[in-house]
């Protein structure tokens, strides 16, 4: 069975919030004193099981769980075990993880044992310093820690880097020797436009254009064919043992390949990261409705899902979108 969209673009990607909250403040995600969901109204992992479940039955291969911070979910190991107990039966392929890596020192071995063989680690800076500043109270080694502990373990590691106005654009060449000395893939990332923090949007962006440019003189760049899912053009080089990506979703759009969704951890299935039109599954999931119901959900929100997002950073259109990125998830 294949699940497609009305612009017929295969949908086999879910990715999944199981959890707003987080051990981090990151300043780009979310504000400093964050009103974090009362936890009756975040999906237990036995109904974000059952969604899967459906999604799974409908041709999705892929899932990734995100937060907030995934690890920080209590049990979330069961749900996680759980998934990788369909691979052999079903649909599904790879289960994923996106983490801030605090926490992956402690979870490292448990996420390769229950089928976790690939990690994207969000990591903005290798300055102590720049880092504690940009999480507001994380410590950088901890990350490291985990990275290398993920490593030890088999699980290949991909860093994830969102580029800064003003806090690491001048940082992308040590990022990427640092990766290329780990043997680690790295992508940057612009600024998405969700709901304001503590420093409105467009005072944050940065176009990955002139970044790349920057780059490009240096590495001498060559586009590479590498995918893994997501939205990012990957690049090698000659003096690089690893790759490089850029996700751009303001300077060149990429909606013409999208092949994902995205569920919140409330439940709410969003079609498009940038766009604010959402299918609420929570009461679906909480009320007498069979499982050919919420099939027959999951088609209608493909049937409307967007061709493109609406991304706009300026300042004269506010608000950008309605959330903040660690309800929806990355």
């Amino acid at each position: 069975m294949q699940l497609v969209d009305q612009f017929l673009r295969k949908i086999n990607y879910l990715r999944v919030s199981v959890t707003d909250r987080c051990d981090l403040r990151c300043v780009y995600c979310m504000k400093e004193k964050m009103n974090f969901l009362p936890k009756n109204e975040v999906l237990s992992l036995e109904e974000i099981e059952r969604l899967c479940d459906n999604f799974i039955e409908l041709g999705v291969e892929k899932i990734r769980l995100t937060g907030g911070e995934p690890l920080v979910r209590k049990d979330v190991l069961t749900l996680i075990k759980n998934l990788n107990k369909k691979k052999s039966t079903t649909n599904l392929k790879e289960i994923t993880l996106t983490t801030n890596g605090s926490l992956l020192k402690k979870y490292a071995k448990d996420l390769k044992q229950n089928g976790i063989n690939r990690i994207n680690v969000s990591l903005d800076t290798i300055i102590e310093e720049k880092y504690k500043e940009i999480t507001r109270f994380g410590k950088l080694a901890n990350v490291i820690e985990g990275i290398e502990e993920a490593i030890k373990h088999n699980i290949k590691v991909k860093i994830n880097t969102v580029v800064f106005k003003n806090f690491n654009e001048d940082q992308t060449k040590e990022l990427i020797n640092w990766c290329n000395n780990k043997l680690i893939d790295l992508t940057f990332i612009e600024v998405m436009p969700m709901s304001d923090t503590d420093m409105p949007r467009h005072m944050q962006f940065v176009s990955l254009d002139k970044i790349y440019n920057n780059l490009e003189n240096i590495f001498n760049f060559e586009k590479s064919s590498h995918k893994t899912g997501g939205p990012s053009q990957y690049y090698t080089s000659s003096k690089l043992n690893i790759k490089v990506g850029f996700i751009t979703p303001l300077s060149n759009n990429f909606c013409a390949s999208c092949n994902r969704v995205r569920i919140s951890s409330t439940g709410k299935l969003y079609m498009c990261l940038g766009q604010n039109e959402f299918v609420d599954f929570r009461e679906i999931l909480r009320t007498d409705r069979g499982d050919d119901y919420i099939k027959e959900k999951i088609r209608f929100a493909l049937s409307v899902k967007p061709k493109r997002h609406d991304f706009i950073i300026n300042p004269e259109v506010k608000p950008y979108i309605n959330r903040h990125m660690n309800e929806t998830g990355g």
